[in-house]
């Protein structure tokens, strides 16, 4: 399955009249365009496997291990769902996110897994850090406005988790949650680095003035055009698509993936 010229050009007549605002930070921007994370599924070969007429969004696999739910009608928290199914030499694993994670940073994730990467040890909250994040001695991120918070949680057998909320701002975490993400122990650490990376990333995101943005949003006119936009997008999933086939005719051995040891204390109260 690739993304056809139909949706494409959908894509781009949905942004064509939507004048950019750069919209900042990322954990306000609100959802974006989802198609930011289907189209780029579809240009790896993802294919939908749900009901056609069903508002929810089933993209699996070429291989059928890895699937990528969207339910807007879910009766939890959770709107998107990857999973990854186990085999005889990988575990299973399940992420989930919510409704108003920005569409960008959720596509950090399956760009990532779609495409082949020499694997990086360090800590996924390095990127964090280097944005200025504050990392506690527990070996938390917060986001410098205190709204936004990524925790690595001890579960068993010397396993962790990772868990990530927004707030509306201004309240810590006493103000009302505006959305979620969760990585079990088994989803591969690369992936949680890239969700982070994104997250963290303090360039703004493209926004319509009337985008659903969550309170405390910076919105400012942005130098891209509307058609800015949609060349970004289209050249992405071009660059996405010509990095699958070249891999493909080039297979590497798999590499191994060791976690990446918590850091120390000491190491890491920072400001």
């Amino acid at each position: 399955m690739s993304v056809s010229e139909r949706q494409l050009a959908a894509f781009a007549g949905t942004h064509a009249w939507r004048v950019p605002f750069d919209t900042s930070p990322r954990h306000l921007a609100g959802p974006g365009d989802g198609r930011h994370v289907t189209h780029g599924l579809a240009a790896a070969g993802w294919t939908r496997t749900s009901d056609p007429l069903s508002p929810e969004i089933v993209l699996t696999s070429p291989d059928h291990r890895h699937s990528l739910q969207f339910d807007p009608q879910s009766a939890t928290a959770a709107r998107w769902r990857l999973r990854a199914e186990p085999t005889d030499t990988d575990p299973g694993w399940y992420a989930e996110f919510g409704e108003l994670v920005p569409a960008e940073v959720l596509s950090a994730v399956t760009d990532a897994l779609v495409t082949p990467s020499t694997v990086d040890p360090r800590d996924p909250l390095v990127a964090a850090d280097a944005a200025g994040w504050l990392i506690d001695a527990r070996g938390a991120a917060s986001s410098p406005d205190a709204a936004c918070r990524v925790e690595r949680r001890p579960e068993r057998h010397a396993t962790v988790s990772w868990h990530v909320e927004a707030h509306e701002p201004g309240h810590g975490f006493r103000g009302l949650q505006l959305w979620h993400a969760w990585f079990d122990t088994q989803t591969p650490t690369r992936l949680v680095k890239a969700f982070v990376t994104a997250l963290a990333d303090p360039a703004p995101l493209q926004r319509g003035m009337f985008d659903r943005t969550a309170h405390g949003a910076v919105q400012e006119p942005s130098l891209l055009s509307p058609q800015h936009v949609v060349d970004a997008h289209t050249e992405r999933l071009r660059a996405l698509g010509a990095r699958i086939r070249a891999a493909r005719r080039r297979p590497q051995p798999e590499t191994a993936e060791v976690p990446a040891p918590p850091p120390s204390p000491s190491a890491s109260l920072r400001r």
